[in-house]
């Protein structure tokens, strides 16, 4: 043993140890308590999806937050050498980290071009969204003091009540438009619907009304509407270009009707240890369950620092052998305990539970952490190993 110290250590034991072999080149183990498994085919498929709903529309493809926590480059590269040729992100470092990915792109930056974003649009040749007659106003002088044209998405607002020129500024623009504008070609008015995953929402009918009333006030741009939502409404709320985010992530845009896209992400962990309870035993940090019958219990290793909400202790289910269980007990950072006495089939230690992906969807896990689907995806980046599969 060596002096001073407690540890067990193998060579001075004249033993040889693999496992300090794979330490020492980086591969310690090859032990996945999560995995993230994201379908890159049904991406592409969900793209292609998307063109045939919303033709002969543009389809541009928003890829912020890491791709919606699925993976920044691996989906922004898919998407592009699937045709895209249009992406939105929201920061600014995001447009930057895709101009090598996508070289040839348009992306547009949600954030649009506040004083100090604007040396870095330029160089990179990104298209900020204008949200205010003062964004405008700096985007212009750039493009003075640079002697370019540059190009513009400008965003008004029609109901949110976010990001977006007011409607006294739209005024202003649409009567000084030729001032206001100089040196700045329009590629896109835009705006964004409120409602979009309830097609019977009376503000989708509004803000259309609102949209079309502001297209008629200023010059001719291509003009947006939609996102993956509003690619459901029908053919009124398409125009020149949509910006699906959720649906080619998988996501359902309309909960209420039947998804047309393909399941992308799969989070999944195997089964750590099996235990038999008795009846009246609890379970979980607070003793928040307690069994009704002797019960067979399954723990996996991922918990709400893998993006498994705590929301849904004692009200969530995960998929095992294609059968429900739910969850049972609290859902701790690392630990997920669920209920697997009615689920068929041999089950053991390996044996894989499914908490987001084909049998327990987006919007079921979603809605039993009452949250959205947006939610649960862009935390499933945190702590799970990810894999990517090409084919669809």
């Amino acid at each position: 043993m060596p002096s001073g110290g407690r540890g067990f250590d193998a060579r001075s034991a004249g033993r040889h140890c693999p496992a300090m072999d794979r330490a020492e080149e980086g591969t310690f183990t090859d032990f996945e308590p999560a995995r993230l498994t994201v379908r890159l085919g049904a991406v592409a498929a969900n793209f292609q999806t998307a063109q045939r709903l919303a033709g002969p529309a543009v389809v541009a493809a928003v890829v912020k937050a890491d791709a919606y926590g699925t993976g920044f480059a691996p989906v922004a590269k898919t998407l592009a050498a699937t045709g895209c040729e249009d992406f939105f992100v929201a920061r600014l470092q995001e447009g930057i980290d895709l101009r090598p990915l996508a070289p040839k792109a348009r992306i547009f930056v949600l954030d649009g071009a506040q004083p100090d974003m604007v040396p870095a649009l330029v160089s990179y040749r990104l298209t900020p969204v204008l949200n205010s007659t003062a964004e405008i106003a700096a985007w212009s002088a750039a493009a003075r003091e640079t002697r370019m044209q540059l190009d513009a998405a400008i965003h008004f607002d029609t109901g949110m009540n976010r990001l977006g020129l007011q409607s006294g500024e739209l005024a202003t623009l649409a009567a000084e438009h030729a001032r206001r504008l100089d040196g700045l070609r329009v590629v896109l008015w835009m705006s964004h619907l409120s409602c979009s995953d309830d097609p019977g929402a009376r503000m989708n009918r509004t803000q259309l009304d609102r949209f079309r009333t502001a297209l008629a006030m200023l010059p001719p741009a291509p003009a947006s509407l939609s996102a993956s939502g509003g690619i459901m409404l029908g053919k009124d709320y398409l125009f020149d270009m949509v910006r699906p985010g959720l649906a080619l992530y998988g996501g359902n845009p309309q909960p209420s009707q039947a998804n047309p896209f393909k399941v992308v992400v799969r989070l999944t962990a195997p089964i750590l240890q099996l235990r038999r309870a008795a009846k009246g035993e609890t379970v979980g940090y607070g003793a928040t369950y307690k069994t009704k019958r002797p019960s067979l219990l399954a723990v996996a290793g991922l918990g709400y620092a893998d993006g498994v909400l705590r929301a849904l202790s004692n009200r969530g289910a995960v998929a095992v052998n294609g059968a429900r269980a739910p969850v049972v007990g609290r859902v701790s950072m690392d630990l997920v305990t669920f209920d697997v006495t009615d689920v068929p089939g041999s089950l053991s230690v390996g044996t894989e539970a499914e908490v987001i992906g084909d049998t327990t969807s987006l919007e079921e896990v979603a809605a039993a952490a009452d949250t959205i689907s947006y939610e649960l995806l862009t935390l499933l980046s945190h702590r799970a190993v990810h894999h990517y599969e090409v084919a669809p």
